[in-house]
């Protein structure tokens, strides 16, 4: 009886282990920040991509005028992006717009899925865009990748036979 029991606390305590790698692999998406291969040239950090999505920085280094593009409103990849680089919630961001609108600054453009995102950058130049790091393709440029924290219930971005770009 002695030996089922230890047995048992080990194969309970593994199960526990393998529980807890797994929600840390889950809590934080890898969000890619793409251009075009060839533009724009920008020295990226979080608070140089915080002022390209806020249409404070208008133009890169050479004078391309930039274009970010965001996934629709309430979707999970925004509200990731939103909160982590914008450090707004949708509130928030709407009351930015509202204000800008009068100074004649739109938000960046809305694309309908990751796949437009990505189709859309890798078409126009001076287009900046983000997607999940699998939904990335050979057609763009990854600038920079982060990771960001998910909520509880968010669902992972649908990547069924897609890797990463290097």
């Amino acid at each position: 009886m002695r030996g089922r029991t230890r047995q048992w606390l080990l194969m309970l305590a593994a199960g526990g282990l393998l529980a807890f790698a797994h929600a840390s692999v889950a809590a934080s998406l890898q969000l890619a920040i793409i251009t075009a291969p060839g533009a724009p040239r920008l020295k990226l950090d979080r608070n140089t991509l915080r002022n390209v999505y806020l249409k404070k920085i208008f133009v890169d280094d050479r004078g391309q005028r930039l274009t970010p593009v965001n996934l629709p409103s309430g979707t999970p990849l925004r509200g990731a992006f939103a909160r982590a680089i914008l450090r707004m919630d949708d509130n928030q961001l709407q009351d930015y717009w509202d204000k800008q609108y009068f100074q004649g600054v739109s938000p960046p453009y809305v694309l309908a899925s990751p796949d437009a995102v990505v189709q859309f950058v890798a078409k126009t130049p001076g287009a900046i865009g983000y997607v999940a790091a699998c939904q990335v393709n050979a057609s763009v440029r990854v600038v920079m990748t982060l990771a960001l924290p998910t909520r509880p219930g968010d669902q992972p971005p649908a990547c069924p036979g897609r890797r990463a770009a290097p």
